[in-house]
């Protein structure tokens, strides 16, 4: 005791001669002392964790002790001590800004702390770090989420949602530069789960506004690409990758809207998925044709010229030349509807694929070739389709009024569940053939009209109204007429609340699909209790 004593008697000696020296440089000894005292007793730690940061700007030459005693005093085992550690972490950022971004790395390590109080020091000194040098704090905790302890990256990953995110008007200055910055990182080292969260905050920030130009809408679009691992070798077999491909496609969507090319998601498509579509579970065969006839009205002519002869042929094979029971009529409908559009942008395609005799006056026109063949096939299968399509809709239809007499009658809440999800499944495959039907009819010429507005609205999809004041047609877009033939799409009206609910169900739909956890990619396990063993004097650290 007597010796804890003299030890903090000495600490305070050196203390106060430091700060009454004008010249505090010539007393290197002192400073010595204290970083010394940081493997002392627990009190002579609690004042060390005070001195340190206080006079570690006279002795620029010793901050590099300075610092890593500090950091010893972060793995303490009292936590009076560690905290103590932990609120004077600003001030040494401050006065050894070359030591920022390892401090940093450090400190998001702490974030695991078991003790409310010890993490909240934390969370406060990180922020404000933060606020002292944006760039380099941001960089460094990034560098947790690209790899590393699993629970640490939980941790830095809730941190940066819940503390950063709400205040990024006030933590991203300048806006345009760490904006940009921010978003070079969440390119760099996101993946997996936590992407839905990072491509939220990217949406709300400036730089990827509704006034943004084409190049950052693309950007934003090549970022799901990377997420969605479009480079990798497709294997059927794994549904991962193909619950993630899918997630991204309807994630890319909005985008696809505001002008970007889904060229490269398409490309992927035609050359690995639809050649083995067979083998795709039921479940992910429907939600990749939802997702290509959703993006199809945003296709360039060269990308639907080149997707075209895998569409008819998916169509063929599902639409078959004698009746039968077994038609996956929510398959048509996209098919048909993606047909319709990528045929809008390039109408002679056709002729070869499906016997049609357009004249654009291009040689791809073919018009000297016969495809009568393909004509009548395609014809035959249509006629079938439709004949089965209104058989199907007669028996819905009388369905549907059992199904009401059952309602007026059932008598307990179970019952009438049941019926309602009947009736609502009945409307639904109501809604369907009625699609197909007005999609099917204009085919039948030798020079059909191809439907490339937004005449028809695909059955899972809540019919869009327009916002009073707007004037534009069901959906919010602008004429068909302004887009025809153009392979870009229309923007939606911005003022449109109709179309902010599109893009909301939107991402809620592609989130959902990530945060199901599709390839995910796995991380270093393994938790680190509460906080020591943080550092390694720095090994690990990149």
């Amino acid at each position: 005791m007597a010796a804890d004593a003299s030890d903090i008697d000495k600490l305070y000696e050196y203390g106060e001669r430091l700060s009454e020296a004008k010249d505090k440089s010539a007393h290197v000894s002192d400073y010595e002392g204290i970083i010394k005292a940081a493997k002392g007793s627990t009190k002579a730690k609690q004042l060390a964790a005070q001195l340190i940061p206080r006079f570690v700007k006279f002795f620029p030459g010793l901050a590099a002790d300075a610092i890593y005693a500090h950091f010893d005093l972060c793995e303490d085992e009292e936590s009076a001590v560690r905290i103590q550690a932990i609120r004077g972490f600003p001030l040494l950022c401050k006065d050894t800004a070359e030591y920022i971004s390892k401090i940093v790395y450090v400190v998001g390590q702490l974030l695991t702390a078991e003790e409310n109080v010890e993490r909240d020091a934390v969370q406060k000194c990180l922020m404000s770090i933060l606020r002292q040098d944006v760039k380099e704090s941001l960089t460094s905790l990034f560098k947790h989420i690209d790899g590393g302890d699993e629970n640490v990256r939980e941790k830095v990953l809730g941190f940066i949602r819940d503390k950063v995110f709400p205040l990024k008007a006030e933590i991203l200055k300048p806006q345009a530069q760490m904006e940009r910055h921010i978003t070079d990182l969440v390119k760099k080292d996101v993946t997996g789960a936590e992407f839905k969260m990072f491509m939220d905050f990217l949406m709300s920030l400036t730089l990827f506004g509704e006034e943004a130009p084409p190049e950052r809408v693309q950007e934003l679009i090549e970022i799901i690409e990377g997420q969605a691992d479009l480079d990798a070798q497709f294997n059927v077999s794994d549904l991962d990758h193909i619950d993630r491909l899918i997630s991204c496609m309807l994630l890319a969507l909005p985008f696809f809207m505001r002008g970007g090319s889904n060229s490269k998601f398409l490309n992927y498509l035609n050359k690995h998925i639809f050649s083995v579509f067979n083998k795709l579970p039921e479940k992910r065969k429907l939600d990749l044709l939802k997702n290509v006839a959703e993006s199809s009205p945003y296709t360039i002519p060269q990308d639907s010229r080149q997707l075209l002869p895998s569409v008819v042929q998916l169509l063929k094979n599902c639409i078959p030349l004698r009746k039968t029971e077994d038609i996956q009529y929510t398959y048509v409908e996209c098919l048909l509807y993606t047909f319709h559009h990528l045929a809008h942008k390039t109408p002679n395609a056709t002729n070869s694929l499906c016997g049609y005799k357009i004249v654009t006056g291009q040689p791809s026109d073919r018009l000297g070739e016969d495809f009568s063949d393909n004509y009548k096939d395609f014809n035959e299968r249509l006629t079938n389709l439709e004949e089965q399509a209104k058989t199907t809709m007669k028996k819905l239809t009388q369905g549907m009024a059992e199904l009401n007499k059952a309602m007026a009658s059932a008598k307990t809440d179970d019952e009438k569940s049941s019926i309602k999800t009947k009736k609502q499944n009945t409307t639904s495959g109501l809604r369907t053939c009625n699609n197909i039907l007005a999609m099917t009819q204009p085919l039948h010429s030798k020079t059909p009209s191809f439907i490339g507005d937004n005449k028809i609205n695909l059955s899972w999809k809540e019919a869009v109204k327009p916002s009073p004041s707007s004037t534009a047609p069901a959906g919010g877009k602008r004429p068909a007429s302004a887009t025809n033939g153009s392979g870009t799409g229309s923007l939606p009206n911005k003022k449109g609340r109709a179309d902010v609910r599109v893009h909301n169900q939107l991402m809620n739909r592609a989130l959902e699909g990530l945060s199901r956890g599709g390839g995910v990619k796995s991380r270093g396990a393994g938790a680190r209790g509460r906080g020591r063993g943080v550092r390694g004097r720095g090994r690990g650290y990149r």
